[in-house]
């Protein structure tokens, strides 16, 4: 893994994979990852948001 490609540090110290990373892995782990390349997730937060 390199970082700045596949991963970097966010300010609070953690790792955060890229999507590049998770192309390379070629699933979707289903944790709702901040770059999933497959949008897990993301479709029930926009409708949660809409609906306020």
């Amino acid at each position: 893994m390199q970082e700045n490609v596949d991963y970097y540090i966010n300010e609070d110290g953690n790792f955060v994979f890229t999507e590049a990373y998770h192309l390379k892995r070629g699933y979707c782990c289903k944790n709702k990852c901040l770059h999933c390349p497959w949008h897990y997730g993301k479709d029930e937060e926009n409708n949660k948001s809409d609906k306020k």
